[in-house]
């Protein structure tokens, strides 16, 4: 059973979740629960022949139903694939599976945060190497989105505005821009904290996955598929990361929140890692070694 546990100091949530220590640990494809239940094996997660895209709640989850939910989210049926080998238009699909969850999970009563999101590759301490991604509905708001949301409230209150789109404005066709297409613009932050974090965002000032329109959805599917084949493209291998979708809280009427997609990969070169020590962890304050400006240009032109 899982518990929430207060930080005085910090004062934050913590949640102890002792079952996940018995998760499948790195199974090989003829043990993968993820893949699909083949005849005279045994059954998987997933009790079908094959799948397309397939939800279900963690068998390990982190929160029990009474806290929130766990999901997991397969992307494909296929075992050595990515999110961004996938065509377009699964991954718009797959962004109306995204809608769905968001819209179902947030109108439960004990849930206070929809997040979805992708822990990708080994150096990310990911268990299982299949495609997929995860749903954590919170039984809080966790703090990092907190306080996005307190610096936009405030920003709205001093200006009026949105503090996202203020970013936004400076950062179209500039020399932080990785991809673009008229709706979405992927570029790594002035402020990034990674070496090759990268913010995928909407032009349109949008809340959550909800408020996006068919044509912003379409938008976001194509977007999402060059930033990905960028990052496996940069050091010419799969690249670890997570991918981070911020929104605001369900059921709060604020129009100051901004939706993004934050991605955090590990890789500062192709053999190195970005590795949290002394100042990150114990201080909480971030040092890069490397210019926003520098890796942006770098991921640009991947695939020219």
């Amino acid at each position: 059973m899982s518990e929430l546990r207060w930080h005085p100091l910090l004062r934050e949530w913590v949640t102890v979740a002792p079952a996940r220590q018995d998760r499948t640990y790195h199974p090989d494809e003829a043990h993968c629960p993820l893949c699909p239940t083949r005849p005279g094996m045994r059954e998987t997660e997933i009790p079908e022949p094959d799948y397309y895209i397939a939800v279900f709640e963690n068998k390990f989850p982190s929160y029990s139903r009474e806290q929130g939910r766990c999901e997991v989210v397969c992307y494909t049926s296929k075992h050595d694939s990515s999110l961004g080998e996938q065509s377009v238009a699964h991954i718009r699909d797959l962004i109306d599976v995204w809608q769905e969850r968001y819209a179902e999970l947030s109108a439960l009563d004990n849930v206070k945060y929809v997040y979805i999101f992708e822990n990708r590759g080994e150096e990310i301490g990911v268990t299982l190497s299949h495609p997929h991604g995860q749903i954590y509905a919170y039984p809080f708001v966790p703090p990092h989105v907190e306080r996005e949301f307190e610096s936009s409230a405030l920003h709205y209150e001093e200006t009026g505005g949105c503090l996202y789109c203020q970013i936004l404005e400076g950062e179209w066709q500039g020399e932080r821009t990785v991809a673009e297409n008229d709706r979405w613009l992927a570029f790594v932050p002035e402020f990034a904290r990674w070496p090759y974090e990268v913010h995928l965002a909407p032009r349109e000032h949008v809340g959550d996955i909800t408020e996006l329109s068919s044509g912003q959805a379409d938008a976001l599917a194509h977007l999402l598929k060059v930033l990905l084949q960028k990052y496996d493209g940069l050091f010419g291998k799969p690249l670890a990361y997570v991918m981070a979708m911020h929104q605001r809280p369900p059921g709060d009427g604020g129009g100051h929140y901004h939706f993004h997609i934050e991605f955090y990969p590990p890789n500062r070169s192709a053999d190195k890692l970005k590795m949290l020590a002394g100042s990150e962890l114990g201080a909480g304050a971030f040092i890069l070694d490397a210019r926003a400006e520098e890796t942006a240009k770098r991921l640009r032109e991947v695939g020219r």
